[in-house]
Formats: C-alpha cells, structure tokens, sequence
C-alpha cells in the first residue's frame, strides 16, 4: 500500500446520521432523512459509505447522476435511491433496470423519461425538482403553470415528492433564503392548483437543516454532517466525529541554508538554517496546493508548516527542532497525540469549503475501512 492513505471511520458515519435523526427529533412527524454520498461519498467512497448509512437505518440515499446509482446497485445497495441530476445525458435505462429514482427538472426531461416508461411498459416514481433562485437544474417557481401540466398528463410518471434547494442556506445575512422559502411554499400551492399532492416535500440540506426548522418539510437531505463535519457558522449545532483521516510517512528527511528555497517556483526562501521532511502526498492526490505557506500537517505529536511548494507528489514540511526520521507518520487529516487538523481549518487556510477538500481526495489513494483510528 503507498503511505499516503485514507482511513474511513464508518461507525462515525452511523454515529453522525444517528445524530441527524436525534437532531430532527423521535416524534411522528419527524422528517425522512436522505442520506446524501454523492460524489463517491464526498470523497469517502460511496458504495462503504452507503451500505454503513443503510445498515443505520437510512431508507433513501441520494446520488448525482445516474451512474453514481448504478454503482450503489451493484455494490449491494438495496435501500431507495434518488437521481439529483439531469437526466439528458445519461443512459436513461439504468433507472428502470436499477431501480432508481430520477429527479424531473424540465418538461425535456420528463418526456425523455415518459418516452423510456412506455417503450419498456412500466412506470416510475420520480422527485419533482423547482428552481426557486439557484438558477441551476429545476422548473422556474414563476413558469409552473406554463411549464408543469405538459408534465402531470399522460401515463409512465408518477410524482411522489416535489423538492428545490438553497443558494444561501449557510450565509444569514443574506435575503434570498428567506425568499427561496417563501418561493417553494407558493410552488408547491401552485402544484396542486394543478393537481400534483405529492407524497414529500423537502429542502434542506446540511446548513438549512440547521439554520431553520420550517425547511424540513417531510425530509431533509444530511450531505456534509454526515461526514462529520458542520457547515460554517454551525459547529455547536450537533455532535459530530470526524470520518476521514488522512496520514502518510516521511520519506527523507534534509537540511536546508538560509536563502534556499523548497520545491518549484524557487518561493519563500528559508530566513533560518532549516530542517525539513519530505512527504510523498501532492496534488494529485488531492491537496491543494495553496496550503503551502498557509496549512500545517501534524508529526511527532507536534504541527509543522507546509512550506516551499505543493508538488504532484509530494510536499515539504519545516521539522526544525524535532526528532524525525523517515518512516515516521504524518498526519494530514485527524490526530496524532495531542494535536488534531480538520477539514474546515484545511478549508479556511487555503479559502474554499470542506466539501472541495474532502471531494478531492486522489483516486490513487488507498481508503481503508473500519473504526476509528489513531
């Protein structure tokens, strides 16, 4: 196995998602949670991840496309699975000899999907998606009545949920929450002036599950918690651990004069006579490579800079004053004795959100699979 590995916690994934349910609380109207591992489960990978959510209980997952669902399936999956994305490019096929459940974002696609139904006779369930000021996927919450009827007649479809999402959900600060809000809950009166009482209503994904009770509806759709971590403003919200640690060794370990630098680019020449370590994980598998000059990764117990540049296939991290030698672990991701690094300080460090870190995670790095690991 090359150093640079993955470990996924997977009772820390059924903890987090028994802590959602806890959080939505026990009582009859407590809302479905679709467990959402999109993005080869946001980097953890999807068919352990899902098959760990659906043996804690977890009724429907949710994927991105097609494909996505068609390897759930045959990794075991049993439990529903729900398609968020369109449907225009992909083998529509795969819904029905696979059993999932595709999301109608445009009269496009639903006739696509209605022309499949009545070519194999058969009919399917599907999720509804509106577009209430994503101005992405979804049926304009202002056309409905132009756009939706071409929808509801004719045989092959059948509608069992209705669902949009938020642009703003973790910025309160900003309007358009709110009005996407106020949006979908005209929408959806708009749906059954038409005729469609679907079955669910949903909405909220991680931070809106948070942020405001009244986007619950019937369901609400955990992406990032699940992966034990909060979105932005959130960090007390729950308890949550921590499901993905990244580690690797050191692989050399050298000095360095003042004034030479580390890496390409020849950046940030040492002011000191250095000691430094080489670790043999780079871009390509996933860092970024703005965490030189800005992110720590732990060895000995102890955090150290990342400095010089992010290569392909390695960094170089400033050991000065510590006892290192090669094969010594290095922690990128989790902790190692006193000291812990998390997927939103990564984040914070280098300016974008814990989902681009953890999705990122290199396919050429192992993932292993169990309980928790130090």
């Amino acid at each position: 196995m090359r150093p640079t590995f993955a470990h996924i916690d997977l009772d820390a994934v059924r903890a987090n998602y028994r802590a959602v349910l806890s959080y939505v609380g026990g009582g009859a109207d407590r809302p479905d949670v679709i467990a959402v591992v999109k993005a080869n489960g946001y980097g953890h990978g999807a068919v352990p991840v899902a098959r760990a959510l659906e043996a804690a209980g977890a009724g429907m997952l949710a994927c991105a496309d097609i494909e996505e669902g068609v390897e759930l399936r045959r990794g075991g999956v049993r439990a529903s699975i729900l398609v968020f994305g369109a449907l225009s490019v992909s083998d529509l096929d795969g819904v029905f000899t696979h059993g999932l459940t595709p999301t109608i974002s445009s009269p496009v696609a639903a006739r696509a999907l209605r022309d499949v139904a009545t070519r194999r006779g058969s009919r399917v369930a599907c999720h509804l998606k509106i577009d209430t000021g994503m101005n992405r996927l979804g049926f304009r919450y202002d056309n409905l009545t132009q756009t939706v009827p071409e929808v509801l007649d004719g045989a092959g479809l059948e509608i069992d949920a209705v669902y949009t999402h938020f642009a703003t959900a973790e910025d309160r600060a900003h309007p358009l929450f709110d009005v996407q809000r106020a949006r979908f809950d005209e929408a959806v009166r708009c749906l059954e002036e038409l005729g469609l009482r679907a079955r669910l209503r949903h909405a909220a994904n991680s931070a809106a599950l948070l942020r405001e009770r009244a986007t619950w509806y019937a369901a609400v759709r955990p992406g990032l918690l699940l992966y034990g971590v909060a979105p932005a403003g959130h960090t007390e919200a729950l308890p949550l651990t921590p499901v993905m640690s990244l580690r690797s060794r050191v692989v050399a370990v050298k000095g360095m004069r003042v004034g030479e630098t580390a890496g390409y680019g020849a950046r940030s020449p040492v002011m000191r006579p250095t000691r430094v370590a080489v670790v043999p994980a780079g871009y390509a598998d996933g860092l970024d490579v703005r965490i030189a000059g800005r992110g720590s990764v732990i060895v000995g117990g102890h955090r150290v800079p990342v400095i010089g540049s992010v290569s392909m296939d390695s960094i170089t991290i400033d050991v000065t004053g510590l006892d290192v030698t090669p094969g010594d672990e290095v922690v990128l991701l989790g902790t190692q004795g006193g000291a812990s690094i998390d997927v939103a300080e990564v984040a914070a460090a280098v300016g974008t959100v814990p989902h681009e870190i953890l999705c990122r995670t290199g396919s050429r790095i192992v993932r292993t699979y169990g309980s928790a690991q130090e």
